[in-house]
């Protein structure tokens, strides 16, 4: 997020300012990628959490509850250093688990949105210069400032939100327009 760029670099109210401008950013971007998920996860159905379009597809429970899930990677990440799938006590909190109703999946959805939020709230410029690493069978996928991996994020959201619709659609569910109108719906 350097690009944004402060007249004064080294007073305090610039700094201030700047990691005010990105909170707010990524807050805000956070609240429209939540409203988007929820139109997706309100047509989950029951039911059906075993169902998968492909054997090496993810079951359509498992990824409902990623995508309700991933907006507290935020949280995670900035208040964590990294993330090790080797770790199984670490991991296992970020493993997502199907939810067994409708109502229970928009809960956990409107849970995890609250602690991003929380954790924004908190979020100072230094902070989000942190890097953060995500680890894996002893090797480094991915790692970098906070700041990029929260950006990362809701580009990883969007993709599964996406691959969710494409599962509504094979189930004969009405798709909801997101960022404009779906062929099930005429206007966001």
């Amino acid at each position: 997020m350097r690009p944004m760029v402060c007249t004064h670099q080294n007073s305090e109210q610039s700094k201030r300012r700047l990691t005010m401008e990105m909170t707010k950013f990524f807050t805000d971007q956070l609240e429209r990628e939540v409203t988007a998920s929820r139109k997706v996860l309100e047509r989950v159905p029951e039911g059906r959490n075993d169902w998968k379009p492909h054997e090496r597809s993810m079951p359509m429970g498992y990824l409902a509850a990623l995508v309700a899930q991933m907006p507290a990677w935020i949280a995670m990440m900035l208040t964590t250093k990294e993330l090790n799938l080797d770790d199984k006590a670490a991991s296992g909190n970020f493993q997502a688990k199907a939810s067994e109703s409708s109502e229970a999946l928009l809960k956990l959805a409107d849970d995890c949105a609250e602690k991003a939020k929380s954790a924004l709230s908190h979020a100072t410029e230094d902070h989000l210069n942190v890097t953060w690493s995500f680890r894996m069978r002893g090797k480094t996928l991915n790692s970098g400032p906070r700041y990029q991996q929260i950006a990362d994020t809701f580009t990883h959201l969007a993709h599964h939100r996406g691959q969710l619709t494409v599962y509504l659609r094979l189930n004969e569910i009405p798709v909801p327009a997101i960022f404009g109108p779906s062929a099930d719906e005429p206007a966001a």
